[in-house]
């Protein structure tokens, strides 16, 4: 869960930067790209989350 809370405050973060430092809009779409990292890693844990791991 800490990871994914970091990769969203990381997305937010580059994302501000992007857009608002003139010259550094890539930074924008790093954030997009981090922000679906973390969509997707949320996605997989929720979706291991219920069942007991086999042995």
């Amino acid at each position: 869960m800490a990871l994914v809370l970091f990769l969203l405050l990381a997305a937010v973060v580059l994302g501000l930067v992007g857009v608002v430092v003139d010259g550094l809009l890539y930074l924008l779409f790093i954030g997009i790209a981090v922000l679906a990292v973390a969509v997707v890693v949320s996605a997989v844990r929720f979706r291991r989350g219920g069942r007991p791991t086999p042995r």
